[in-house]
């Protein structure tokens, strides 16, 4: 199946007012989807393509854990030095400052 947008399968909206059709013809060209719309006032307006295209559109969320640097890893700072000999003591003390140093104090 063809992707939708596309001169094979074009975004296909029904609305019930011409302004409503020039809001969606707006919103696709700026986006560079081929389109039909419809102008049929007393039918109930059918935009589910422009809504499918928009929820696709939008950006994935970051997931997962952010990067892990090995102590062989070349240093993410952009030293060019190895991660071990540049920012790995000062990555590690203020993860470890930040812990307790007994547990028992959290109490």
């Amino acid at each position: 199946m063809a992707k939708l947008g596309t001169h094979k399968r074009p975004i296909i909206a029904r609305v019930q007012t011409m302004e409503r059709a020039e809001e969606i013809a707006y919103l696709c060209e700026q986006n560079g989807w081929i389109f039909t719309v419809g102008l049929e006032p007393d039918q109930p307006e059918d935009i589910l393509d422009v809504l499918k295209m928009l929820k696709d559109k939008r950006p994935a969320s970051p997931s997962g854990p952010p990067p892990r640097y090995s102590r062989n890893d070349y240093c993410p700072c952009g030293s060019e030095k190895k991660y071990k000999n540049c920012c790995w003591d000062r990555d590690h003390t203020e993860r470890d400052s930040a812990k307790p140093e007994h547990p028992e104090q959290i109490a």
